[in-house]
């Protein structure tokens, strides 16, 4: 019972997470944008893909790795970049990043993280680092010069917030990083007393001061320190393919761009040399009224063909979602608010128990489909064209 943490689903998870943390952040980490559409449409657009299982196929060995952006994995996901996870757990990223490893497969560590990347790939195996830019595009690019050199193989640019989301509940929970009581969040705090001990009590205890982004540019956070924020704000409504450019030119590993949903957009990104996009809609928490990632992916991968690698990314729940997405030919997939859950719910045992029950069910909707690997995987498995959505 210790190992499974009470939880037989990703479900199970979100819902001891919720009843563990404070108001503030579990809508920070469970919410979308506005009405919020965008998470049902997600949903919803995953669920009407249906399967046609096939009988008889010997599937006693079902292998469930896979090749992700060059490298084995052991499974065909990778742990996404997931901001804050620093106010759900105490040194969540560092919870994520063992849990990650452990399984054999890759991690990716967000700009908005609350520990340092240094310390993140000091307990990482494969580690990728995402990037959000700047006012100050030079101290951004001193940021990815530092993912570089500590050993993140990958950079990801997220490019699906080109300006601030409309995320109304954060100004009326008074949420930020770094934490700050006031009269919004105070009650809340108070009445989730484990949380208040176990994550801000042993930031205090142990460092002294609330979690912040630690992975601002140095000089940023010291101008932070001393009451100023020149520069300090994510600024992308001026990055252009000019400034993709400047960042294919520096990273000397593969660069993939994230939040990807046009297929114009994954034609310009093959041609100015990126290795790999990533279909996303940030889970729902950017563009409320967006297309549903999953339907916006077959005209992705139809448009990339071979010259890149296609991930899909935005409300994996179950495996079933992850044997879809590859189904329909995605190369790899993202996982975010699931593993999440698990952190809240469990810490690194949580992640862990996250991570088993996605490949559990994989491995068995694989079963149900006849296929014995991740290759055998296509858009046959959901039958006749005609009873595709």
């Amino acid at each position: 019972m210790s190992a499974s943490l009470g939880c037989w689903n990703i479900a199970d998870l979100s819902y001891k997470a919720r009843a563990r943390l404070p108001r503030g952040v579990w809508e920070y980490l469970e919410r979308g944008v506005e009405d919020e559409t965008g998470m049902d449409r997600n949903r919803s657009a995953l669920d009407a893909l249906t399967f046609v299982p096939r009988v008889a196929r010997n599937v006693e060995r079902i292998d469930l790795s896979a090749k992700l952006l060059g490298e084995r994995s052991a499974l065909p996901f990778a742990i996404g970049p997931t901001g804050a996870s620093g106010m759900i757990h105490y040194n969540g990223d560092i919870a994520l990043a063992r849990a990650a490893r452990s399984a054999d497969i890759p991690f990716t560590i967000s700009s908005a993280s609350t520990l340092d990347l240094e310390q993140i790939v000091a307990e990482a195996g494969r580690v990728w680092f995402q990037l959000y830019l700047w006012e100050n595009r030079e101290l951004s690019f001193e940021v990815v010069r530092r993912a570089q050199d500590a050993g993140c193989d990958t950079l990801f640019v997220t490019l699906d917030l080109p300006v601030p989301p409309n995320r109304e509940y954060l100004m009326r929970n008074g949420f930020g990083i770094p934490f700050k009581p006031n009269r919004q969040n105070v009650v809340d705090v108070l009445t989730h007393p484990r949380w208040l001990c176990g994550v801000i009590g042993q930031y205090l205890l142990r460092e002294g001061k609330f979690p912040q982004q630690a992975n601002l540019p140095r000089e940023l956070r010291q101008s932070i320190s001393k009451g100023g924020k020149p520069g300090a704000q994510f600024k992308q409504d001026n990055l252009d393919w000019v400034g993709l450019a400047e960042l294919r030119a520096m990273w000397r590993g593969k660069m993939v761009l994230k939040g990807i949903l046009h297929p114009g957009d994954a034609l310009l990104a093959a041609d100015r040399g990126m290795d790999g996009v990533i279909v996303s809609n940030h889970g729902g928490r950017a563009l409320d009224h967006s297309v549903a990632a999953i339907d916006a992916l077959p005209a992705v991968l139809d448009a990339a063909g071979d010259r890149l690698e296609v991930w899909f990314d935005s409300g994996v729940r179950r495996g079933s979602d992850v044997a879809k997405a590859l189904a329909l030919g995605a190369q790899g997939v993202l996982i975010g608010r699931a593993t999440l859950y698990g952190l809240a719910a469990g810490g690194e045992a949580g992640v862990a128990r996250a991570i088993a029950l996605l490949s559990q069910e994989l491995r068995r909707t694989m079963a149900y489909l006849g296929a014995n690997s991740v290759a055998d995987l296509d858009r046959s498995v959901f039958g006749p064209a005609h009873l595709l959505p």
